[in-house]
């Protein structure tokens, strides 16, 4: 087998939910994803007609295979893993998911701000299903927010040229909720 035809058997194989064995190998599988979402290639793309900059229903499947394996199901989603799925975000110019992937994406950036502020979240497989209404688990009234995390997911969102209204509307919440409005000026500068 030739180098460039193992590796490509090497990446596929990274992407499978058995592959993953921590939170640094699931936000490596998700680049993996953005590479696909990218050039319309690779082995997210194999078997199916994929353009370059579409982000359709498998590409989100990939992302929700990958953020609920089993060795990272009971663990807070990380902030690799968060920032690779603004990059697939911010990578997808043409959407073919129906709302699917922003719906994930709100629901894993708002678990990692969650957990790191200290707040009880459940496991994945619960938070991230798109049964799950996010205001059932999320922090709606939160009073111990990290301003750190809320300033990170601000500054994500300025700098993805596609907004999340979903996710936007959830930490205007929090924002509101957890902090005089002095305490992050640019918050608010998101653009709803």
């Amino acid at each position: 087998m030739s180098a460039p035809l193992a590796a490509l058997t090497d990446t596929a194989a990274a992407l499978e939910p058995s592959s993953i064995s921590c939170r640094e190998t699931a936000a490596r599988a998700l680049t993996i994803v953005r590479d696909g979402v990218i050039t319309g290639e690779g082995p997210t793309t194999k078997g199916r007609v994929h353009f370059s900059r579409e982000l359709d229903v498998v590409d989100v499947a990939w992302c929700e295979r990958i953020l609920t394996a089993s060795a990272v199901v009971d663990q807070p989603v990380s902030r690799e893993e968060a920032e690779a799925l603004f990059e697939i975000d911010e990578a997808a110019t043409e959407r073919n998911d129906s709302g699917r992937f922003d719906d994930l994406m709100a629901k894993a950036v708002l678990h990692h701000a969650a957990s790191v502020s200290g707040l009880p979240v459940p496991p994945r497989t619960v938070a991230l299903a798109p049964e799950t209404a996010i205001e059932s688990w999320a922090p709606g009234r939160a009073t111990k927010v990290d301003i750190e995390v809320l300033n990170w997911i601000a500054t994500q969102m300025r700098n993805n040229r596609r907004r999340n209204r979903t996710l936007a509307a959830l930490i205007a919440t929090l924002v509101g909720a957890a902090l005089p409005l002095a305490q992050l000026p640019n918050v608010f500068d998101i653009g709803m």
